[in-house]
């Protein structure tokens, strides 16, 4: 929550720019290993988490709602946030109340932007008293409509629609999973066709199904559900001889682009795939971008550690039909016992259907300028790092040896892309971020940071933090929500939490925060990086608590 004893200190400093001078973690913060909890049929806590420079006014927000559970993603982030046609926007989250942040009554918060102002935050969820659901995905619908997807705990995958955005009642209904796997959770949600009026839909099980641990699900409505054209429709490419399972929050949608949908699948264990549909749905081409050295590893089977996709990860379809990809970045290994990843690796990676797809060498994600066979070259593919802020050419985090404060990622991850119609390229992320400290140096805040491509990807610009007031001093900014659609501003939401890190019964109330960001301002930083000053002169004048 915005700490409002610090309004009387507030200096409006705006936004630094970083430029690429890249500086590595040390090496003993990437070695340590946290063990990975399987996400099944409980509640859908993680794992064991406990509870130079321009000066630019470019970054214009707001609260629009708060909730005391502040999970809002297993591994990447949904859509949540979409500005439509008509400029009007709209924004969803995991909203959960004080009295029970995780049980009865959380739900989906909702609020809209009629072209003048936010609403208030809501006091209830948008779904039924009684409900347990969470996990929203949201979207345009028709011509003046929108649609949201979520899970509900018990029930399954909840749909709701209504025909005017911003008024009248939604209707809501559950789409069920097959026999002996009902309850299907953590949706995802797209509209395609000329009047976006088709629903696409992806979730997976809870439980075995289709040979794997849990599996990946797709449906497709052209009524909001009262019938469907597809429903529980499983991938031959992602199924068994693919991944043991497919888990929740490691797959998202593209905006589509009339019938052309594309959707991303991919995590520690298994290979990052692209699957494209040119005929809505009907039929899925794949792409294999990263192909894991160890497919269909069974948990005890000892590895070497291997450089991987994180889970979280993001994806745009341009003009032209080409599909843009980011992924965070992390490492894993089974030590003949268990499996675990590192979350002391850091790295966030961009790639495009022009390129060649990573191998399945050990060290082909290897971030690190010490790496060997690494196939990732800076500013060109990897694209996103910790920065270091106070410019002493070291990034200085404070580590307790396993990261209590990860968040089943890497220290650079929950990426964002937007591509515009100039074919400008605006990637946002959180990342561990070196001087802004929580309690007796118990650990870093993780900040918002945006860093653009004024060509498409071939190169990259400055770095921006986006929470560099003093209001932020204190503060969690995590879980970023891009809309797929922008004007002359990009507009993405985020969470704010006092705590690092995430617990299903927060002590603290969490703030769901609205941004919006002036394009030329990012793109002006790429013009004129020649003229930023020395980074030693950043840390002259950033916050240091």
């Amino acid at each position: 929550m915005r700490k409002f004893l610090l309004i009387a200190l507030i200096i409006s400093i705006g936004v630094i720019g970083f430029a690429q001078k890249r500086t590595m973690v040390p090496k003993e913060y990437r070695i340590s290993v946290k063990k990975t909890k399987a996400i099944k049929g409980g509640p859908e806590n993680p794992s064991d988490y406990v509870p130079g420079t321009n000066y630019k006014n470019i970054l214009a927000e707001e609260s629009i709602g708060t909730t005391w559970y502040d999970v809002q993603s297993n591994r990447g982030m949904q859509t949540r946030v979409y500005m439509h046609s008509d400029g009007t926007k709209g924004a969803v989250w995991t909203r959960g109340p004080e009295s029970s942040p995780s049980g009865a009554n959380r739900g989906t918060g909702y609020n809209f932007y009629d072209g003048t102002i936010w609403g208030p935050d809501p006091s209830s969820s948008l779904e039924w008293s009684g409900a347990q659901a969470g996990w929203p995905s949201y979207t345009t619908w028709g011509e003046n409509g929108e649609a949201y997807v979520c899970h509900d705990y018990y029930e399954g995958t909840i749909l709701g629609t209504r025909v005017e955005r911003g008024t009248g009642d939604w209707t809501q209904i559950i789409q069920s999973g097959p026999p002996g796997a009902e309850d299907i959770s953590f949706p995802r949600i797209v509209t395609a066709g000329a009047d976006r009026s088709i629903i696409h839909i992806l979730s997976t099980t809870w439980v075995a199904y289709n040979g794997q641990t849990t599996a990946l699900l797709y449906a497709r409505t052209t009524n909001a559900g009262t019938t469907w054209e597809v429903e529980n429709q499983t991938f031959d490419y992602l199924g068994p001889d693919f991944s043991l399972e497919v888990g929740p929050d490691v797959y998202n949608w593209a905006d589509p682009k009339d019938d052309l949908l594309a959707f991303l699948v991919g995590d520690n264990w298994m290979d990052l795939v692209l699957m494209k549909s040119y005929d809505g749905g009907d039929s899925w081409d794949e792409t294999t971008i990263w192909e894991c050295p160890y497919p269909l590893n069974p948990i005890g089977n000892e590895t070497d550690t291997f450089y991987c996709p994180d889970g979280a990860h993001h994806l745009a379809i341009d003009d032209e039909g080409l599909v843009h990809v980011v992924f965070g970045l992390t490492g894993a290994i089974d030590d003949g016992a268990s499996q675990g990843y590192f979350p002391g690796f850091d790295g966030v990676v961009y790639w495009n259907e022009n390129r060649e797809p990573f191998s399945d060498d050990v060290n082909a994600l290897n971030p690190y300028e010490d790496a060997p066979y690494t196939e990732l070259v800076e500013d060109y593919s990897l694209i996103g790092w910790s920065q270091d802020v106070n410019g002493d050419d070291i990034v200085d985090i404070i580590w307790d040896g396993v990261n209590t404060y990860s968040y089943n990622t890497g220290l650079s991850s929950q990426p964002q892309i937007i591509v515009d119609d100039q074919n400008r390229i605006f990637v946002i992320y959180s990342s561990v971020t070196e001087t802004y400290i929580y309690g007796n140096n118990e650990a870093n805040y993780r900040h918002i940071w945006v860093r653009s491509s004024p060509n498409g990807g071939e190169w990259w610009g400055p770095f921006y933090d986006m929470n560099t007031d003093l209001t932020y001093l204190f503060s969690e900014c995590a879980f970023p929500s891009a809309s797929p659609t922008s004007d002359d501003n990009i507009y993405f939401i985020y969470q704010e939490d006092d705590i690092p890190g995430t617990a299903t019964d927060a002590t603290t109330i969490n703030e769901i925060r609205f941004n919006s960001v002036l394009k030329d301002d990012v793109i002006s930083g790429v013009k004129e990086r020649e003229d930023l000053i020395s980074m030693d002169n950043v840390s002259q004048n950033y916050p240091n608590p």
